[in-house]
C-alpha cells in the first residue's frame, strides 16, 4: 500500500501544431491578398471611367480639404463645387457650358445662341450699310455713273442691299415693249457689275415693267416674259462688265406685281431692274427647295434705313 503512494504521477502533454499544410493561417494571408486585389482593380475602373476634368477636380479638393471644411469659403456648398462641403472648381465646365466673364470670380455668364445670332446680323447689317455709302460715293465720283444718279435708287431692305435702276419718262433703258437694252444702261450694268465682284455676297436680280398691258392680253407674249427677258438682258451685261456669274442666285421677272409708284401703275419709274445684295437669310431662303423664298424686299418699298443702329 506505501509502495503504490511512491510512485511519481506522470503527466503527458500533447501540443497540436498548426503549421504545415494542413493549417489554416496560410487562408488568412490569402484573403488579404485577394481582398487587396479587389480594392486596386476597383480603383483602376474608378480612374478609368472617371473624365481628366474630375480627376482634376478631385485632386483640388485633396490640396486643402481641412482648410476649407473648417473655415470655410466662397466655394463650400456651392453649386459649383465637385465635391459638396469641399473645396476646388469645377473643371467639368470647361467644355463650353459656360463663358467666363470680366468681374469678380464666380460669376459666370451663359452662351446664348440668339445673342450670338442677333450679334452677326448687327455686323453683316453694317457691312452693307458700309457698302451702300461705298456704292454711294461711287456714283458721285463716277464720270459714267454721276449722269444717271437720279436713276440710281440704293437702299436697305430686308433682304439686303437693293440697287434699283428706273426709266425716267425722257431716258428709258429698253426700247418699248422689247427686252434691247440702251446704251447708257449697258454703261450702268457694266459700272456696278465691276463694283459687286468685291463683295462676298450673292446677288438676286428681278426685272420690272408698269402695268401696261400688251394688245394680245396675257395669253401671248406679256409683261411676264418681258420682265424676263430684261432681267436676263441685265444679267449679261453684269457678268460682261467683270461680275462672277457664280455670284448670282436668282434671276427673275415679276411684271407689274410690285409697282414701286402705286399710285400711278403706269408710272415710268415702275420699269425698272432691282439688283440686290443678299443677306444670310435671305440667301438662305432662296436656295430652299420647298419654294418658300418670296422677294418681300421688292413687294414692299419700305426701308429698314432707320432702324440699322452702327456700333463702330
Amino acid at each position: 500500500m506505501a509502495e503504490e503512494l511512491r510512485k511519481p504521477i506522470i503527466v503527458k502533454k500533447i501540443k497540436k501544431s498548426g503549421g504545415g499544410h494542413h493549417g489554416g493561417a496560410w487562408k488568412i494571408a490569402y484573403a488579404d491578398f485577394v481582398t487587396a486585389m479587389m480594392a486596386f482593380f476597383l480603383l483602376m475602373w474608378l480612374l478609368g471611367s472617371t473624365s481628366k476634368a474630375q480627376k482634376e477636380g478631385i485632386a483640388e479638393y485633396f490640396k486643402t480639404p481641412l482648410k476649407v471644411a473648417l473655415m470655410g469659403g466662397d466655394s463650400v456648398g456651392a453649386s459649383d463645387t465637385l465635391i459638396k462641403g469641399g473645396g476646388g472648381k469645377d473643371f467639368t465646365k470647361k467644355q463650353g457650358q459656360v463663358k467666363p466673364v470680366d468681374g469678380p470670380p464666380g460669376k459666370q455668364k451663359n452662351v446664348d445662341i440668339k445673342d450670338a445670332k442677333a450679334a452677326l446680323e448687327k455686323a453683316e447689317a453694317e457691312k452693307l450699310e458700309l457698302l451702300k455709302e461705298k456704292l454711294e460715293k461711287t456714283i458721285e465720283e463716277s464720270p459714267t455713273l454721276s449722269k444717271f444718279k437720279k436713276q440710281l435708287l440704293i437702299d436697305i431692305t430686308t433682304e439686303g442691299l437693293r440697287i434699283q435702276i428706273v426709266d425716267e419718262q425722257n431716258r428709258p433703258m429698253f426700247e418699248s415693249a422689247k427686252a434691247e437694252m440702251q446704251p447708257y444702261a449697258r454703261q450702268i450694268l457694266k459700272e456696278i457689275g465691276q463694283m459687286l465682284n468685291g463683295v462676298t455676297n450673292k446677288i438676286s436680280l428681278s426685272g420690272h415693267t408698269d402695268a401696261a398691258p400688251y394688245s394680245s392680253g396675257e395669253k401671248g407674249y406679256s409683261n411676264w416674259e418681258l420682265s424676263s427677258d430684261r432681267a436676263n438682258a441685265s444679267r449679261r451685261e453684269l457678268i460682261a462688265g467683270g461680275m462672277d456669274e457664280a455670284k448670282l442666285l436668282r434671276v427673275v421677272g415679276l411684271s407689274s406685281v410690285s409697282l414701286f409708284d402705286k399710285d400711278d401703275p403706269l408710272n415710268p419709274i415702275n420699269r425698272r431692274i432691282s439688283i440686290i445684295v443678299m443677306n444670310k437669310q435671305a440667301e438662305m431662303d432662296a436656295m430652299k427647295d420647298d419654294g418658300e423664298a418670296t422677294l418681300a424686299s421688292d413687294a414692299d418699298s419700305e426701308t429698314v434705313d432707320n432702324v440699322l443702329n452702327k456700333n463702330n
